[in-house]
């Protein structure tokens, strides 16, 4: 209630502080107006009073605006970088950023104000656009026209490099505008086991019957593995939660290079769980991973999958599977990298809050969802590359009562669990969400520290899977090249007890890998000044692994 209560305080306070500044703004037109009229004619008759109308106000306002476009009536600081107006078809709508917080018009969300540094802009930049259709051709076959009309190839739009000179054949890329979109899905060509994709995205695979499809969930961890959550991970992966197939519970582990432990990581692999990359740099600059090249993507990922084969020693090539840093999508630079380094599946791609929720599919069609997030830049061309989306999650305490709220991909996110009980039941109500409709994978997203610094959450978290496994006989916890495997063969919750992809790396037993690491105190020419911790079982290398030298042998 105490939420409620205050996001509709501010609206009303945004209402009417806008309020006055329309009508300041309109006074001021008015005033201007019958100041024109004032000046000396050659007649006698004094005019009449003018008045600015409210709906040709409300026109001149919207004219150009984007559909749902934030913008400021007035430039400046202070309350004036908070409040912003959109136009719909019931009127103007204003909004007010909490206290603390600034409208950011670019990304057009509410920011920490130090972030925010338009203040000073109205609006959004407009870009020139592209002349994509018209009544009669203007170009040959092959070749869309620029803004200015010049032809250019069709292959040349929305391929990250300017061709126009007026720039405009990159200015209109999403999913709906790309000349060079992929296709909707089309069953009668997407067949499994190598393509897999629906209309809506929410369809079974195999036609199976909902009720005969063992309900999986992917639990994943990114950012580092080390001293901070070793015993964490030992705690949940202990060896007695078993599968209904006897083995044990497995999880997804997204490792970013900087701080891990390459002996912790070897051991959580050992034990059969799944690594995949998350980068070297986990870059805080977010546009960064938004705009990133090819190459740099490349740096970034094939660069991670390297330092971890070789510092924890992991020779089978199972690490196919990468996370974004901030879920900040790349654009189809990420995916064509991808294909060029032999990546299997991406998980960065968030799904609005929907019920059914969405299963996994490939990117060889156009996604069945829209782009979701501010600022996001998803994949608009064909990959040869498996997204395991992130549904979101639903937050609401009380579903059958609450107003609906915006889902929350990863659970540190969802803000509102403010205890171990709320926890509980809202991993209730997510399970039984995929567990009484399709049954798409469940997705339980987290950081590690958001666990270790709530020992409530833990409790809670841990007694649910306790319960969901004793309660259950068709319930997987599994990682999320188990769950390809599955899509691309699909067993009925009978049947999966013999799958034998879920059978690898059943329960492992034995010694890890070395009882005492190295810990190598290392520097790289990359990080001046820095000198930083490489802790695994392998020898020392002679410097720090970073962007240019993953090897850290030197050879940049």
């Amino acid at each position: 209630m105490k939420f409620l209560w205050t996001s509709l305080c501010a609206v009303l306070l945004a209402s009417v502080a806008v309020n006055a500044q329309i009508n300041q703004i309109r006074n001021a037109q008015n005033a201007a107006a019958n100041n024109a009229a004032r000046r000396p004619v050659e007649s006698n008759v004094t005019p009449a009073p003018t008045i600015v109308d409210d709906d040709s106000f409300e026109k001149e306002l919207c004219k150009a605006k984007e559909a749902g476009e934030w913008f400021r009536l007035q430039a400046g600081e202070g309350d004036n970088c908070r409040d912003v107006i959109q136009c719909t078809s019931s009127g103007l709508q204003a909004i007010r950023c909490p206290a603390g917080l600034a409208f950011d018009i670019e990304k057009q969300t509410c920011d920490w104000k130090e972030q925010v540094k338009n203040c000073l802009i109205k609006e959004k930049v407009r870009k020139l656009r592209p002349i994509l259709s018209t009544d009669e051709p203007l170009c040959q076959e092959g070749m869309l026209a620029c803004h200015d009309g010049t032809c250019i190839e069709r292959s040349l739009f929305c391929n990250g490099v300017p061709d126009c000179t007026d720039g405009s054949d990159e200015n209109s890329c999403d999913l709906s505008n790309d000349p060079n979109r992929a296709p909707a899905c089309d069953p009668a060509v997407c067949l499994l086991p190598d393509c897999f994709c629906s209309e809506t995205g929410t369809e079974v695979p195999g036609k199976l019957d909902s009720k005969q499809v063992p309900q999986m969930i992917m639990v994943t961890f990114d950012d580092a593995i080390n001293n901070n959550n070793v015993e964490l991970y030992r705690d949940m992966f202990n060896g007695v939660r078993k599968n209904p197939n006897g083995c044990d519970i497995k999880a997804t582990f997204f490792v970013s290079h900087k701080y891990s432990n390459y002996s912790g990581v070897q051991e959580i692999h050992r034990k059969g769980h799944e690594i995949a990359a998350h980068s070297i740099t986990h870059n805080d600059d977010e546009s960064f991973w938004s705009t990133a090249s090819v190459d740099d993507w490349a740096k970034e990922m094939a660069g991670a999958r390297l330092i971890i084969d070789k510092f924890a020693n992991i020779t089978d090539n199972s690490i196919v599977g990468m996370r974004a840093p901030y879920l900040r999508v790349g654009g189809n630079n990420q995916f064509t990298m991808m294909e060029e380094q032999a990546f299997l599946y991406d998980s960065t791609i968030t799904a609005p809050l929907q019920n059914p929720p969405l299963w996994p599919y490939t990117l060889y069609f156009r996604m069945p969802h829209r782009c979701h997030g501010n600022l996001q830049k998803c994949p608009t061309r064909s990959h040869a590359v498996w997204e395991i989306v992130m549904n979101e999650l639903d937050r609401r305490e009380d579903p059958t009562f609450d107003e609906d709220l915006p889902g929350c991909a990863m659970i540190d996110s969802c803000s509102n669990i403010l205890s171990g009980e709320q926890f509980y039941a809202f991993l209730n109500h997510n399970f039984d969400r995929h567990y009484t409709q399709n049954r798409a994978p469940l997705g339980l997203f987290f950081h590690a520290a958001w666990l270790k610094n709530n020992p409530e959450f833990m409790d809670a978290f841990l007694f649910w899977m306790d319960e969901i496994l004793a309660k259950h006989s068709d319930v997987y916890f599994v990682t999320m090249t188990q769950v390809i495997q599955w899509i691309q063969n699909p067993q009925t919750s009978g049947e999966v007890k013999n799958f034998e992809p879920w059978k690898e790396k059943c329960s492992p037993v034995g010694p890890s890998a070395c009882a005492v690491p190295n810990s190598c105190a290392l520097t790289t020419k990359e990080l001046p000044g820095e000198t930083l911790r490489l802790h695994t079982c392998n020898r020392c290398p002679p410097n720090y692994p970073w962007l240019n030298d993953p090897s850290g042998d030197g050879f940049f």
